[in-house]
């Protein structure tokens, strides 16, 4: 592609990204797009998908138009067209009835039934397109949709907020706060895009997080997951507001199979609804729970939980992506609580590394993301270090308020 064309593309499709971040965490189960017109250098029309089962940002964008297009219109999409019908026409059909005969798009649909499809429809029929324009920008804002697609499960991400030196709590078990202000924004924004967050019973008992995304625009609750193998929190006087505020049918106890029906009951009384899943001495099968959220049509999860929950996590290859904060601060405290523990790593070659690393700035604060990548020979750590006491393991660093 000509220097001069990518520069004048890429300005357009950053709009795009940036339109299509409209419906942050209300597409579930299709993927955000954002979609324009050009005419003339000019931008004529905008639109972005809102919602699952409404126009695709193509069409939005069109109606906004409302009018004939002008000889050279350019349409511009972060995602490859949709060919096929769904709950939706084609937005290939509407995009050539339209007349428009330029499109530029970001990402590939991810779909390996679809994926180049749209392209071919398009210049079959006579029109120019150019692909791979912020392909790897347009990609990584689907990190759920694309992991959906290509899984039929999950995307199961952890979020950790830790010192440079690794921990996440300090001796005395306190957290907060790791991460300044700007970084505890970011949080809720990703809090806002998965349709689901989770942490362990013992971050409930210490913390009594809210687990809602709290924006300028306001108040949303994702669906909240509790592992609570032992059902714990059904004894905790006061009880938790997970368990009592206004959003309580939100939340639902992931608890083993074996658990008895009377507390299973009382949770139920109070709006919440119980998984019963296989466990072994009290801890749920992540595979069963993931099983699950696919059948319920749950596509990704934000895990926020402790030490304990995320080495479980960790040494069972359950976490797909990691969202990992780093405050400017160094505990140097062996007896502080480390982010996770529990594998066996002798070389440096042999731990776990992130790959799609993205990087960014929140004042003093490092995110660091990427997808984790689980070597062949992972080996878990038959006696693990007891450097920081176990009782303390739930303190999550996640700055729950």
């Amino acid at each position: 592609m000509n220097p001069t064309f990518a520069n004048f593309h890429e300005a357009f499709m950053r709009r795009a990204l940036e339109l299509a971040r409209g419906g942050l965490g209300a597409t579930h189960p299709n993927p955000m797009v954002g979609a324009l017109i050009v005419e003339e250098g000019e931008i004529v029309a905008e639109g972005f998908h809102a919602k699952a089962g409404e126009a695709h940002a193509e069409i939005v964008a069109l109606r906004a138009l409302g009018r004939k297009r002008a000889d050279g219109a350019i349409l511009y999409v972060t995602l490859e067209p949709c060919c096929t019908q769904g709950r939706t026409p084609p937005c290939t059909e509407a995009i050539l009835a339209a007349g428009i005969r330029q499109v530029v798009v970001g990402a590939t649909d991810p779909n390996p039934r679809h994926a180049a499809r749209g392209y071919e429809v398009l210049r079959a029929a006579g029109a120019t397109v150019v692909t791979g324009v912020l392909a790897e920008e347009c990609a990584d804002l689907n990190l759920i949709f694309n992991h959906w697609i290509a899984t039929n499960r999950p995307l199961l991400a952890a979020k950790i907020a830790t010192t440079i030196d690794g921990r996440i709590a300090c001796r005395t078990g306190e957290s907060k706060w790791l991460t300044g202000e700007l970084a505890r924004a970011d949080v809720m924004r990703w809090r806002r895009l998965f349709p689901a967050i989770a942490v362990g019973a013992g971050t409930v008992a210490s913390d009594d997080p809210q687990l809602t995304a709290r924006l300028p625009e306001g108040t949303w609750c994702p669906r909240r997951f509790i592992f609570d193998g032992a059902l714990s929190i059904a004894t905790l006087n006061p009880l938790p507001r997970l368990l009592t505020d206004e959003w309580r049918a939100r939340t639902t106890i992931v608890t083993s199979e074996r658990q008895h029906s009377v507390v299973v009951r009382k949770l139920e009384e109070l709006g919440v609804e119980v998984w019963r899943l296989p466990a072994e001495a009290a801890v749920v099968s992540i595979a069963a729970f993931s099983e699950r959220c696919a059948r319920e049509g749950v596509t990704g999860v934000l895990v926020e939980g402790g030490s304990r929950l995320l080495s479980g996590l960790l040494q069972a290859r359950a976490v797909d992506y990691l969202l990992a904060y780093r405050a400017p601060r160094v505990f140097a405290d062996a007896s502080s609580v480390p982010v996770a523990t529990g594998l066996r790593v002798e070389l440096p070659t042999v731990g776990l590394r992130l790959t799609e690393v993205r990087h960014a700035l929140f004042g003093d604060d490092q995110l660091m993301r990427g997808r984790i990548l689980y070597p062949d020979n992972l080996e878990i750590d038959a006696a693990p270090s007891n450097e920081a006491d176990e009782t303390r393991h739930h303190h999550c660093g996640c700055d729950h308020d």
